[in-house]
């Protein structure tokens, strides 16, 4: 009689208790909400160029909230969450986590600019985190784990976090010092080998850009979801590369993804996906959370709101990885002016906010400028300044490298093969002459070999992140942030503006 009452035991805990629905072979749903790239944009805020508010952590917390309870849900985020704007900065990514803390999220993939604040304020990050902090192909950071297999709804869902392998060339290179960065596809191929028949659902949080989202789908068709960051997609509808669906919510908390699956037998045999706009207008916002938002805030508005001038026209950072902008310009006229330099460059990634027309207050240059660097000017052959410039060029539409520039204008094509692409250059209004010496005002980023320019690595080395002396090496002003150089010059000026000004053509 005891082998009977076992079996009916068994059967009704199945059916009716629900200890693993997916043995019985019936349809379970899963709610995922997910954000990237929300850079510390705290606080609701309006875009250059539109009439509306959007964004607000609290009020996206109030709309998870709501779709919490329908369903059993994760709540991921893609990385780059804790540097951006001073909300964050200030606090070196805290009081991002203890947002996300307040608001329960389930796991978080390291983006490259969770680097920034370098080690030490990267390690704190992961243990002042109460949920798992990922990143399969790296090493050497304390806490920090490959995958997590999360059990909800009554399924295992295998969680593997991968970062961009250009994160060693997209944060200060003593921000990665020591660490290991392994190939991505070959990363979680390993990985889901690993946990072969131990999950019902494989899910990959990445922060790899949609591109390469695509390509890892292409290559690993294991992976069912990919919830994506790095490139500021705005996925309205998932997008299917085979048996794999790839999501992305656009950036700065302007939207939530909702991603709703059916699994049948460890399979995805429906699904439905959207983006939900979120700000003061649609949402109620959490109180939990608008406590921290509100706190940080007070903590440093003083400083922060401090008025340091007005700009006459609308300053765009928006399309500096790709093209000339009015704020590359400025930046770039403003390092050039300060340093009596006979020219310019500013990596276009750099650049990471607009300021619309109007009063300055110092929060914005925070957030144009959100990266502790400085300034250095070196001398450079005109050879070795068009072979940075080339490099500026190389990469693919929308790298971090695309140059800003003052004192220099030039003309490219993409048609031409990289290295070649530059045809006409002129360094301060006359033609490029390559045996010329030319006095170069950059950052330190950009020295160390920061996106890319292995160039100026290779030609001024660094000692324990400093730059070692030469004659060739004109100014490093350690002791003052970039920012802080352009905040001295627009309170001394009051009035500032810039325009386009053909500095940068493409000739295709």
């Amino acid at each position: 009689m005891k082998r009977p009452i076992l079996v009916l035991f068994i059967v009704f805990a199945v059916f009716f208790g629900g200890l693993a629905p997916t043995w019985a072979g019936e349809a379970v749903q899963l709610r995922i909400l997910y954000l990237n790239d929300f850079h510390g944009f705290a606080e609701p805020h309006r875009p250059v160029g539109s009439p509306d508010i959007v964004g607000g952590m609290a009020y996206l917390a109030g709309e998870v909230n709501r779709l919490r309870g329908e369903r059993p849900t994760l709540l991921l985020a893609a990385g780059d969450m804790v540097q951006g704007h001073p909300w964050a900065n200030l606090f070196d990514g805290k009081s991002t986590i203890e947002v996300m803390n307040a608001m329960n999220f389930s796991a978080m993939v390291l983006g490259n600019h969770e680097f920034d604040f370098g080690q030490k304020s990267l390690q704190n990050i992961i243990r002042l985190a109460n949920f798992p902090v990922l990143a399969a192909n790296v090493r050497g950071v304390p806490g920090l784990k490959p995958y997590i297999i999360k059990e909800i709804g009554g399924l295992k869902i295998a969680i593997i976090g991968l970062v961009t392998e250009e994160t060693p060339t997209a944060t200060h290179p003593n921000n990665v010092q020591g660490l290991t960065f392994t190939p991505t596809k070959e990363t979680a191929s390993g990985v889901l080998k690993e946990l072969a028949g131990k999950y019902d659902l494989a899910l990959c949080l990445s922060h790899l850009g949609f591109p390469e989202d695509r390509r890892l789908a292409e290559v690993v068709p294991d992976i069912q979801v990919i919830v994506g960051g790095h490139t500021h997609t705005r996925i309205e509808n998932p997008v299917r590369i085979g048996d794999t669906l790839i999501v992305q919510a656009w950036e700065h908390a302007k939207v939530l993804g909702v991603l709703d699956l059916t699994i049948k037998d460890r399979k995805i045999i429906s699904y439905e996906g959207k983006l939900i706009s979120i700000g003061p207008e649609r949402q109620q916002p959490d109180p939990p959370v608008t406590k921290i938002v509100d706190h940080y805030k007070n903590q440093n508005r003083l400083l922060l709101e401090e008025k340091i001038g007005t700009a006459l026209t609308d300053l765009q950072a928006a399309g500096s990885r790709h093209r000339e902008t009015t704020m590359g310009n400025l930046i770039t006229d403003i390092l050039r002016k300060e340093t009596k330099a006979d020219c310019a460059l500013m990596n276009g990634g750099g650049l990471r906010a607009d300021i619309n027309k109007g009063p300055i207050r110092k929060k914005e240059l925070f957030s144009v400028l959100p990266f502790p660097n400085y300034t250095v000017v070196v001398k450079v052959t005109g050879e070795e300044l068009k072979a940075l410039l080339e490099h500026g060029l190389s990469g693919r539409d929308g790298g971090g490298q695309f140059p800003q520039i003052s004192g220099i204008r030039l003309e490219y094509s993409l048609k031409a093969p990289e290295g070649q692409r530059i045809k006409r250059l002129w360094v301060q209004d006359k033609p490029w002459n390559p045996q010329k010496w030319y006095s170069l005002a950059t950052n330190d980023f950009i020295i160390a070999g920061g996106d890319g320019y292995d160039l100026l690595k290779n030609l001024f080395p660094m000692e324990a992140g400093y730059l070692k002396k030469d004659k060739r090496v004109l100014l490093v002003d350690s002791g003052r942030a970039l920012r802080d150089l352009v905040i001295h010059f627009i309170k001394a000026r009051k009035q500032i503006s810039a325009k386009l000004e053909k500095r940068i053509i493409n000739i295709d």
